[in-house]
């Protein structure tokens, strides 16, 4: 069977370093982003025969028609990363409405319809693997991040109930849950402020969260677990 992984938010952060691990282990690659040309991008500094696509992972037209192109130039998915995601950092009571929907639409709904797309994919080829990228806050929760920390924790809780629902059809769904990563998502933050509450004292490298997002795909005995890559943080958080 061929190795084909699907990568949503393939193309920056955690993402794309998935993608540069994998590409190095043989599998063909599908690199989806919201941006085209940075998708493009991505696909081509990894070589190879791997294609870019762009899909708004909130529209499940979107979702299906992306699967639908990936299968007709790549064969059927049987891996999936979900890296794609957002946030709108504000306390609750500042919140808009826009931004809570944007980040639930991306972070939750987004990949309930990835989900669904290629567990229909992985069923007919009996078997497959799914990651999903988490946050630490998803099972910590944090001051100023209330939506965030919904939409990764509800995450969670779809990606168990997901692993209870297919794995007698030999398909695995798990979760990798990091803590502070240099990605865009915290490139405002001043690192500094946050060694104190980090057993390791530093930020965590996309690299780092990569390498356990392969093992989850590659380990066969496992599935319906959320591993955390922080550092240490939650031992003080």
């Amino acid at each position: 069977m061929d190795k084909v992984c699907a990568i949503f938010g393939g193309s920056r952060g955690i993402g794309r370093a998935v993608a540069q691990l994998l590409a190095q282990k043989g599998y063909r690659l599908a690199i989806i982003a919201r941006n085209m040309e940075v998708a493009k991008a991505t696909a081509g500094d990894l070589g190879g025969d791997h294609l870019a696509f762009s899909c708004d992972v909130s529209k499940e037209h979107d979702v299906q028609n992306t699967f639908e192109e990936m299968e007709k130039h790549l064969g059927r998915v049987n891996f999936l990363v979900n890296a794609a995601g957002i946030n709108r950092d504000n306390l609750l009571v500042r919140t808009n409405t826009e931004d809570m929907l944007s980040q639930l639409h991306t972070n939750l709904l987004g990949s309930m319809l990835t989900c669904k797309a290629a567990v229909k994919s992985m069923i007919q080829q009996q078997g497959g693997a799914i990651v999903n990228v988490g946050s630490i806050v998803g099972l910590k929760g944090n001051s100023g991040q209330c939506v965030y920390s919904a939409s990764k924790g509800g995450l969670i809780g779809f990606s168990r109930a997901l692993a209870k629902e297919v794995g007698r059809k030999k398909i695995r769904v798990n979760v990798v849950a990091p803590g502070f990563v240099h990605t865009d998502m915290t490139k405002n933050l001043k690192e500094e402020h946050f060694k104190e509450i980090i057993a390791l004292g530093r930020f965590g490298e996309p690299l780092e969260v990569a390498h356990a997002v392969v093992f989850l795909l590659e380990s066969p005995y496992i599935t319906g677990h959320v591993l955390v890559v922080d550092g240490g943080l939650q031992l003080i958080m």
